[in-house]
């Protein structure tokens, strides 16, 4: 083991425990992560760099721009009126109906910071005017634009089957003397994997995730869009200039990965937060005060600590200790245990993504290894790695979800670990039952 990969995981270490000894402020606990990584030497310091200018930051920074200047507007209030007649104030009646518009949305964009973003802002209105915490609320939603992403085949879910063959295909045409059939990927086989997964994230989080979740009001959360809403009226060409580049922002996103190909994500964004203030929806004092500088530091944090992770190897030491014990079992479910558990904790101190493609080629080794077929494994490791949420590295899904709920590290244990372990039945029983490694 490297002196940087044990210095590494020591500062991870460290990292979590500040998180959850919530002495010192999440920011301050983060850029402390921060400096010890480039004092280290555990990360260049180009790359320290490169986190605060990252284009998740660059995003979310003028997404809570748009996001306040849309709460300025009269249809945001109304709108979360409307909500609260149709699900005649009843709470678990509120989180399905937006876990749903989550989900659905999360088919389509393959971003849950984007799906998140779209959503938060008018549901923390309509909780708020329902008198409901929004702490009980905001972490069920971003769990569902985490775990359910990309899982039926309409959208980037339609690229799913093809990404996955390819790695089994890269995989297999480099091994010589293999004259068998390479398995393949059906077009359908990732939304017959996961869909369980899908049903029991929205049915759960509606109804009983907000039961673990704190019960904070007021000062204890970090209101992220209401900086500057309810002031002066808007003039009528502000009020739909708000309304406008709202939805366009979020119809641009939708339409970014197919239609808008050459437009940056954080193009989209930061266009629309200077169209907040040059349409006079808000004045540029309020622009400033609505970016949420907090939350930006952490997601700066939790990026650099995954890409040192990333860097220093943590992840391939795992994945190979991984793939000894998996060879050593014959049962199906056992293996399908190991490929979900593993890359889950592993998606922890690392981005999703990158847990993904560490594991990936090691299910298929393994399989291959045993003569097994390496499909459930795959789609078991993804939906490992999109449960992970107990940690801000994961995505930046997770910084964003804390910031609106108040939430500190001990908060996502308690609200999540349940959801894990009964989705953790829920994902090897069923795949391992409809795609077994043999």
């Amino acid at each position: 083991m490297s002196d940087h990969l044990s210095i590494c995981l020591v500062l991870f270490v460290l990292t979590c425990a500040g998180y959850i000894a919530n002495i010192w402020s999440l920011a301050t606990v983060a850029m402390a992560s921060v400096a010890a990584l480039s004092l280290t030497g555990c990360l260049p310091q180009k790359e320290i760099l490169a986190c605060f200018a990252n284009d998740i930051v660059i995003m979310i920074g003028a997404m809570s721009v748009v996001a306040v200047g849309f709460n300025k507007t009269k249809f945001c209030s109304r709108l979360a009126a409307g909500i609260t007649r149709i699900v005649k104030g009843n709470r678990n009646s509120l989180l399905l109906l937006y876990c749903m518009l989550v989900m659905v949305l999360s088919q389509v964009v393959q971003s849950p910071v984007i799906v998140y973003g779209i959503v938060a802002p008018f549901c923390m209105t309509t909780a708020d005017s329902m008198g409901i915490p929004r702490s009980k609320i905001a972490l069920p939603l971003g769990v569902v634009a985490i775990a359910t992403c990309s899982t039926l085949p309409i959208g980037t879910g339609a690229t799913q089957a093809a990404e996955l063959s390819g790695y089994i295909s890269a995989y297999y045409e480099k091994l010589e003397r293999f004259t068998g059939a390479i398995p393949a990927m059906g077009f359908l086989d990732p939304m017959i994997a996961r869909l369980p997964m899908l049903i029991f994230t929205v049915l759960y989080c509606a109804f009983v995730m907000p039961r673990f979740c704190p019960n904070r009001t007021g000062d204890q959360v970090v209101r992220a869009t209401d900086g500057c809403a309810n002031q002066i009226p808007l003039s009528a060409f502000s009020e739909i200039a708000g309304i406008v580049i709202f939805f366009g922002t979020a119809l641009a996103l939708m339409l970014q990965a197919s239609v808008m190909k050459g437009v940056a994500i954080w193009q989209i964004c930061l266009t629309s937060a200077v169209l907040m203030v040059i349409c006079g929806v808000l004045k540029p004092d309020e622009a400033a005060r609505s970016i949420p500088l907090s939350m930006l530091l952490l997601i700066v944090g939790a990026l650099a600590m995954s890409g040192a992770l990333s860097a220093t190897g943590a992840g391939n030491l795992i994945g190979g200790f991984i793939a000894d014990i998996a060879a050593r079992f014959n049962n199906n479910y056992v293996i399908g245990l190991v490929f979900f558990l593993f890359p889950f904790l592993c998606a922890q101190f690392m981005s999703n993504r990158g847990a993904m493609l560490i594991f990936f080629p090691i299910a298929i080794a393994v399989c291959h290894r045993i003569g097994g077929d390496p499909r459930g494994l795959l789609l078991l490791i993804e939906t490992g790695v999109l449960a992970a949420f107990m940690t801000p590295l994961p995505t930046a899904a997770v910084p964003y979800m804390m910031a609106y709920g108040g939430y500190d590290q001990r908060d996502l244990f308690r609200g999540g670990w349940l959801f894990v372990v009964l989705g953790c039945v829920v994902c090897v029983g069923w795949i391992m039952s409809v795609m077994p490694v043999f």
